[in-house]
């Protein structure tokens, strides 16, 4: 090739290279790339997110709806007054789906591990008439506290009957 071909084919081919990269640089689609799915599966879920703040949410606003239940000396049998207040509960258990901790607890008459084992089986024979309601027993533990956590001081039977109870607690 002679010197003025080449001379003239080198800027013509860097013209249309720079052509080329222009209109490929400035063309637009109309389509817009969609945002990425989101996980499915066992993987991250904004629901179970929201799921998980309303069941926190529930857990806190619960124990303050939930009444105490009373017994009576000795005693784990549900009376009858409070089967009325078991039955409120219960519903506001399945309403809210929140999960609780049924606490037993006694009087301080009684050695600590008859008090402990009486406060067990106060707070199971709640656990066990509020499933019969319908509450799923995964909503709820149960603890005893025996006496160690009075709801009232005192050495008089009106005290020792506040304090033999089953208390609800946020979980």
């Amino acid at each position: 090739m002679k010197r003025t071909t080449i001379a003239r084919t080198i800027p013509m081919m860097l013209a249309m290279a720079g052509l080329a990269f222009a209109f490929s640089a400035c063309s637009t689609t109309s389509e817009k790339t969609p945002p990425p799915a989101p996980p499915t599966g066992s993987e991250f879920d904004q629901g179970d997110v929201d799921r998980q703040d309303r069941a926190k949410s529930s857990n806190t606003d619960i124990a303050s709806q939930l009444r105490s239940i009373y017994f009576d000396f000795d005693r784990s049998d549900i009376r009858s007054d409070a089967r009325p207040i078991l039955r409120a509960n219960g519903e506001a258990l399945r309403r809210t789906g929140a999960d609780v901790v049924v606490a037993g607890n006694t009087d301080e008459r009684g050695s600590e591990e008859y008090n402990l084992a009486l406060g067990e089986a106060r707070a199971q024979s709640v656990m066990k008439y509020l499933v019969n309601l319908g509450v799923p027993a995964s909503q709820m533990s149960v603890v005893s506290y025996g006496e160690a956590r009075p709801a009232v001081s005192g050495h008089t039977e009106a005290a020792w009957a506040k304090n033999r109870r089953v208390d609800f607690q946020a979980r």
